[in-house]
């Protein structure tokens, strides 16, 4: 969200709501705790924004590359980067690749917050409740990448032993303790909230929880099965229907083009660098800004190759010199493209959030898809919907020319400006985590699987309010098949698709260049989560090394 200042949330609104104990005995540090606006933001801050730098780079590069969405390439040695791409791509993660490697950001996260409860007086203070709230969206995070995880609810005593606890354990934990603060959680919808803990951002955390139950509380990582039944369908429903009833999200809601006028495509326009709380479809999400919150780096390795430019001192397609280098070595795979294929076929908006076929300018200041080619050294670029590689090797390597970068489509779907990319390559576009579109089609998939329907919903009705706003012709009927590629063209690039593709049981599939016979392609099952990185498990040497590493 760039450019928008965020309204300090009054702190006397926080502590005026109640609070719900849990059997845990937390004393404050101090007598008096922040009362003021000012005191209480700074004192939060941190614990709200801890994780900024590794969501908007490292996390979504093992979010998208280990599933079917993206895969990486690299150009006669240009970012291999130490494998660290391919690894995800290939799950054959290493415990000291950088892109799996945010392990120690969310523990930070948990031991701010849990310092953050003390500081504003323990349980029995309400203020506590948001630091209670982020504490669970960093441990949902950590349980979901990395299995087995410790539940530290308080001050680590030096010398104590962390130990991990079961997955499962887990899970319970957290359902506790998201029913615990969610009736003290804020339900305002505000600039004053944006980006922050509110009751609706727990309840779709503790819906998200919901929809994955039967993976997380697995006997072992390895054992679930997408024909396992889930207990917590009709909770999921529940909660889904109280953000439903409360009126305050919408698919649409303000979006903006570049210019402040009405955006030829609504869904591109949620992404834009001009995003921020007036799109009313964010329920939570990370704000960015190129100057002032940094860590935004989605655009380097998406852009075309030489895409900054036309390769002769003009623009590069998003109409202008972005001002730095691009990556380029992120492309989707074959089967991603065919989907977007399919649904630019229908007319779906979203088939516009990647770059399909020829590279076309954008409007630098509407921020709109031209008619006009982008030209590289006054030649058109044309991006292939599959990719050939020089060799069959880990090093995914397309060649360092027009022709190996140009294998694969790319994603647009977070608008590049200048004034942001010239900063350290960051990005002013805020990054969706949960949207009330996700919250219509967990509750469909639920129904899907068995929930008892309600409020004369069915799965059909609930795809086709999305559908409908992407200007895709609607469903007659819904099964998996059909909610899983309606997330897979919604949510695509928003770290949701390896958290799906488990779910579906799909993860295991053969995809980009997650091949059975390519070399150093990994189909064990204990690859659902990541390794423990190196720099943890030498902190905390009585734990052993995730199973399969």
């Amino acid at each position: 969200m760039k450019k928008n200042i965020i309204i300090l949330a009054a702190a006397a609104a926080l502590l005026a709501i109640s609070c719900t104990n849990l059997d845990v005995d937390v004393k404050s540090l101090y007598t008096e705790y922040p009362t003021t606006d000012v005191a209480l933001e700074a004192k939060m801050a941190d614990v709200y924004y801890c994780f900024r730098g590794a969501l908007g780079r490292r996390y979504g590069e093992s979010s998208s590359l280990s599933s079917d969405e993206q895969t990486a390439i690299s150009f006669d040695g240009d970012y291999y980067d130490g494998g660290t791409y391919a690894h995800s791509a290939l799950h054959n993660y290493s415990p000291d690749d950088p892109s799996v490697g945010w392990y120690g950001e969310l523990a930070a996260g948990i031991t701010k917050a849990n310092q953050a409860i003390l500081d504003l007086g323990g349980y029995d203070s309400p203020a506590s409740s948001y630091a209670r709230a982020m504490r669970a969206f960093y441990l949902f995070l950590l349980m979901d990448n990395y299995g087995d995880v410790p539940i530290i609810d308080g001050p680590v005593e030096e010398g104590q032993v962390i130990d991990r606890k079961p997955r499962a354990q887990v899970a319970e934990w957290l359902e506790q303790e998201l029913l615990a603060v969610i009736p003290d959680l804020s339900e305002d919808v505000s600039p004053a909230t944006y980006g922050k803990p509110t009751k609706w951002m727990a309840e779709t955390l503790l819906a998200k929880l919901y929809l994955n139950w039967a993976v997380y509380t697995a006997s072992d990582v390895t054992a679930y099965e997408a024909t396992a039944s889930n207990a917590k369908l009709n909770d999921l429903v529940a909660l889904c229907d109280d953000i439903i009833a409360s009126g305050l999200f919408s698919l649409a809601g303000g979006e903006q083009a570049g210019d402040g006028g009405t955006p030829l495509n609504p869904y591109r326009a949620k992404f834009y660098p001009n995003n921020g709380p007036q799109i009313k479809d964010f329920i939570y999400a990370m704000p960015y800004d190129a100057l002032t919150q940094q860590g935004f780096q989605y655009a380097r390795p998406r852009v075309w190759r030489q895409g900054r430019n036309d390769g002769n001192d003009g623009p590069g397609y998003f109409g202008t010199d972005i001002g730095a280098s691009c990556g380029g070595n992120f492309s989707l795979t074959p089967e991603a493209a065919a989907r977007f294929d399919a649904a630019a076929a229908e007319g779906d908006l979203r088939a516009e959030q990647v770059i399909r076929g020829k590279i076309y300018m954008y409007d630098p200041v509407t921020y709109e898809k031209t008619s006009t080619p982008y030209l590289y050294k006054g030649e058109e670029i044309v991006l292939t919907n599959t990719i050939t590689l020089l060799a069959d090797d880990e090093n995914l390597n397309t060649g360092k020319n027009v022709t190996g970068w140009s294998q694969g489509y790319k994603s647009v779907k977070y608008f590049v400006i200048q004034d942001d990319y010239k900063n350290g390559r960051n990005q002013s576009n805020d990054l969706p985590i949960f949207r009330y579109a996700d919250v219509l089609l967990m509750k469909a998939e639920a129904i899907v699987r068995g929930a008892t329907a309600t409020n004369g919903d069915s799965a059909a009705s609930l795809v086709n309010q999305v559908r409908a706003y992407a200007k895709a012709p609607a469903k007659s009927s819904v099964d998996l098949a059909v909610i899983e590629n309606e997330r897979c063209l919604e949510f695509f690039d928003e770290n949701w698709r390896r958290n799906d593709m488990i779910r579906f049981g799909h993860f295991e599939n053969e995809y980009g260049f997650h091949k059975k016979g390519f070399p150093t392609a990994n189909f064990d099952k204990t690859r659902r989560i990541l390794p423990i990185p190196t720099g943890v498990l030498n902190e905390n040497t009585n734990w052993k090394q995730n199973p399969g590493y």
